[in-house]
């Protein structure tokens, strides 16, 4: 059997624990600490302290094994630790956070200088009445053709599943 990891990353709030959970055929690992300062980020009562981790089956060849990052700066040490043997990154945007499309650019600049892996822009909260448009979002993003660019409904398994077998189909 072919065993792959991944890495899920992208900014603050923009699904990634979520997204290993959906996707997670096991119950997943978890790092989740209460919010310390909760007045500052007031929509979520949880943040990555290290990172989760799930495993998918997608055929009965293949597992992957899904590692995603903190969203909190102060945790960014984590992003080399988990990138270790990644075969992919699949990078998190969120629709209704304009700052979360600049960060995403800045995280598809570091794999890029350090790894030489395929990317998947995985982009999260489109179906919220203040996000932007996918194609609004692929134009800010400027990435080059041969990059993916993905909606993705971090609740949903089809979706999730769907990404993730985009970023196989380019390794």
């Amino acid at each position: 059997m072919a065993v792959f990891k991944i890495l899920v990353t992208g900014t603050f709030g923009s699904g990634k624990t979520t997204f290993v959970k959906s996707a997670s055929q096991i119950d997943p690992l978890l790092t989740e600490k209460k919010i310390s300062h909760p007045h500052e980020f007031p929509e979520k009562e949880t943040t990555t302290v290290a990172m989760d981790m799930g495993k998918i089956k997608i055929d009965p060849n293949t597992e992957v094994h899904i590692f995603a990052t903190p969203g909190q700066k102060r945790f960014d040490f984590m992003f080399d630790i988990l990138s270790k043997g990644i075969i992919g990154a699949i990078i998190l945007v969120d629709a209704t956070d304009p700052a979360s499309i600049e960060e995403a650019l800045e995280i598809y600049k570091r794999i890029k200088q350090h790894y030489d892996i395929p990317v998947v822009f995985g982009v999260t909260k489109l179906d919220l009445p203040e996000s932007k448009d996918l194609e609004e979002i692929m134009a800010h993003l400027e990435v080059d053709d041969y990059i993916k660019v993905v909606p993705v409904d971090a609740r949903n398994k089809e979706d999730v599943k769907r990404a993730i077998i985009e970023l196989l189909q380019m390794v």
